[in-house]
């Protein structure tokens, strides 16, 4: 009989130690310890059966063979270009994200589109609980097979029989192994699980999507090292209250990680959004004061959103600084760069900034929109809202050069804006190309000037 071993187990990194502890020594969180029972039984596991020991030896790399991997390409859009150009054969792609956000929808979507054989297992919910799903979708799949188990060893016999060419895990929370001792969830079955899955991924050539839970934080549940093992990982991001998702790259072995993928909730299931600037820039009857248009980038692609600023006198002394979508100490940056460069007095103002959409913007592009739109509330004049703005702005209060500014003014042109604010500093900008009028600034006086008189 195999030795048991009882060791703590650190929920946040993973780390083992022989005894309990209030602190984790290896990460510094509290009260992260928990027993688990390890235990190493003689009989290997299903994914090791698979694998031939085959004797290799030091390959010096100019003779390494260079052989493109070759890519499985998806029918949605959004989730192929983030990939990278499509899913990599025998590549492991854990996603995460809030509960309730979309994540097994998206996944289902993705199974039924395909015209490949894909299991999908399920270890939350029943057979007749993804018919149902799947029925609202619309999307009919004869070659999309869905088990419910969530015992390691049955599932890689079920892969064996089947020969399925994707595998969705949803989630990997759910699954168990019999060669570790502890529930499943914890990190010993969660890193064992994956290591399992991500052995016969690379032996098999069959691409594994990986849906994972997350913390009250926000990160992924389950040791770091999960995200150091998988090829991809993927953050669907999003607020329940808005019906836009955000599909976001952190790592990524087969691709950039700077595209973003846009879906909106429906009734039917997540709709891709081609076209984000339409749905992210909202119409008005009236020319309202406190709104700006900035066009910023994610990844490779430009898209305009919209800035709304609402400036009050401070009715409690102390005024109040609030931003949604937007870091709050960059906007504290830029009041004081208007109070102090610019003489706009907003010491004893309240500020509130939202981007809308619920859209998170970590462009530093999106700072002339910002100043603009504080300046209007602040002066209650209204933007025209065929004027748009790409810059950001510096602590002297110029206005500095921001990257793919060609793509920008395109993309403001095509949704037909007449005027778009950038930086003298941008270098090879032809204006004369453009249909939209180009308008040069050097300070955040200059365009107070040229919108306001």
């Amino acid at each position: 009989m195999a030795k048991i071993k009882k060791a703590f187990i650190c929920q946040s990194c993973g780390a083992n130690f022989p005894q309990w502890m209030g602190k984790c020594g290896s990460c510094n969180e509290w009260n992260t310890l928990v027993e688990e029972i390890i235990s190493k039984p003689e009989p290997k596991s299903f994914a090791e059966k698979l694998s031939d020991k085959k004797t290799t030896k030091p390959i010096a790399i100019q003779h390494v063979k260079f052989e493109d991997l070759p890519r499985i390409q998806l029918v949605d859009q959004e989730l192929d270009r983030v990939l990278g150009g499509g899913v990599v054969r025998g590549s492991v792609i854990l996603i995460g994200g809030e509960p309730g956000i979309g994540k097994s929808t998206l996944m289902l979507q993705l199974a039924l589109s395909l015209k490949i054989k894909v299991l999908y297992v399920s270890g939350e919910e029943s057979a007749s609980q993804i018919k149902m799903r799947a029925d609202r979708t619309g999307i009919t799949n004869e070659q999309c097979y869905v088990v419910n188990d969530n015992t390691l060893d049955i599932l890689f016999n079920h892969f064996k029989e089947l020969a399925p060419e994707m595998v969705v895990i949803d989630s990997i929370q759910t699954l168990s192994s019999p060669l570790i001792e502890a529930s499943a969830g914890s990190v010993s079955q969660i890193r064992e699980c994956t290591s399992q899955l991500i052995k016969y991924a690379k032996e098999t050539g069959v691409p594994i999507f990986i849906i994972g839970h997350i913390t009250k934080d926000g990160n992924i549940a389950g040791p770091k090292v999960l995200e150091h093992m998988v090829d991809t990982v993927l953050q669907f991001e999003g607020d329940r209250n808005h019906l836009f998702r955000l599909v976001r790259c952190i790592k990524n072995r087969f691709g950039s990680t700077n595209e973003l993928g846009i879906y909106e909730m429906q009734g039917n299931g997540l709709r891709q959004v081609s076209n984000p600037s339409e749905i992210l820039i909202s119409t008005h009857d009236q020319h309202l004061s406190g709104i700006a248009i900035g066009a910023i980038t994610e990844g490779l692609r430009p898209m305009l959103i919209e800035a709304q600023a609402l400036v009050s006198t401070a009715v409690y002394g102390t005024p109040q600084r609030s931003a949604t979508g937007f870091d709050l100490r960059r906007l504290n940056m830029l009041l004081a760069v208007l109070e102090k460069r610019c003489g706009f007095r907003l010491g004893t103002q309240d500020v509130f900034l939202n981007m809308a959409g619920g859209i998170k913007v970590d462009d530093p592009s999106i700072d002339l929109a910002v100043v603009c739109a504080i300046l209007s509330s602040s002066e209650n004049m209204s933007i025209s809202g065929k004027v748009c703005f790409a810059g950001e702005v510096g602590l002297s209060g110029e206005i500095r050069p921001v990257s793919r500014i060609e793509q920008r003014i395109q993309e403001a042109e095509k949704l037909g804006f007449d005027r778009i604010f950038v930086s003298t500093f941008n270098k090879l900008i032809d204006i004369k190309e453009y249909s939209i009028k180009v308008v040069l600034v050097k300070k955040v006086d200059d365009v107070f000037q040229n919108l306001f008189g």
